[in-house]
């Protein structure tokens, strides 16, 4: 079973595992850095969803009524997509889970994780707690922090994994210096950069980065452009 992953930019990934297509936080059609649009983005199989913030959130309702595929993502966020149709009409029905679960999926097993950040809906309103995703398919594993600060819990969730993908954009999330440490802790065999270059206010240079993590850990850094595929 092979995962191979695609950045589209900001904090949106294609993975696909076999003849599953998921896509993880999907922020095309106002984002500036975005080669992709929503209406490009077939056959995909389930949409994963970390937080309620604007840029992680603001295409998934699209995305996955085109596909007609389920949303996973907290409790609250999936009863957020139920009270817009989805569980009717066709559309299969939002899965809400909770930080510590893990769901088996046709693709692999899915594990929901802390994350340290903040959570609302484009409204304002609460939109759960924010969170990260370890997915596991077949001997190979995946940690996707998503918007988060450095904690040292990292290790327990995450210690390990074959990629560790992890923002370093500063400001909303933890910088260059602190996913190093990140890196450090969780002892991943890659790791890949993310939540950076879209707006000037994260803007950072990623080479800077790799060659941070190549100085300080014996962790492999792949930093993806936008639109580039990487297979595990």
């Amino acid at each position: 079973m092979s995962i191979a992953l695609t950045w589209l930019s900001h904090a949106t990934w294609l993975i696909e595992v076999d003849s599953h297509r998921i896509l993880l936080d999907p922020f095309l059609s106002d984002n500036p850095a975005a080669e992709a649009t929503a209406d490009s983005l077939d056959a995909i199989s389930h949409v994963l969803v970390s937080h309620g913030h604007s840029d992680h959130i603001s295409d998934v309702e699209s995305i996955a009524r085109r596909n007609q595929c389920p949303i996973i993502s907290n409790f609250e966020i999936a009863q957020w997509f139920g009270a817009k149709g989805f569980g009717q009409d066709g559309l299969p029905e939002p899965i809400g889970m909770n930080t510590g679960g893990q769901l088996e999926l046709p693709f692999g097993r899915l594990k929901m994780v802390p994350a340290l950040h903040s959570s609302s809906f484009p409204d304002g309103s609460y939109a759960g707690n924010p969170v990260g995703f370890v997915l596991s398919a077949g001997k190979q594993s995946v940690y996707f922090a998503c918007d988060t600060a450095y904690f040292s819990d990292m290790r327990y969730y995450a210690h390990g994994v074959d990629v560790a993908v992890l923002p370093i954009g500063d400001l909303f999330t933890m910088g260059i210096e602190d996913s190093v440490e990140a890196i450090r802790t969780i002892e991943p065999r890659i790791a890949m950069p993310t939540h950076y270059g879209t707006w000037p206010p994260i803007e950072q240079n990623p080479n800077s980065w790799a060659r941070k993590v190549r100085e300080h850990t014996a962790t492999k850094p792949v930093v993806l452009g936008v639109g580039e595929r990487y297979e595990v």
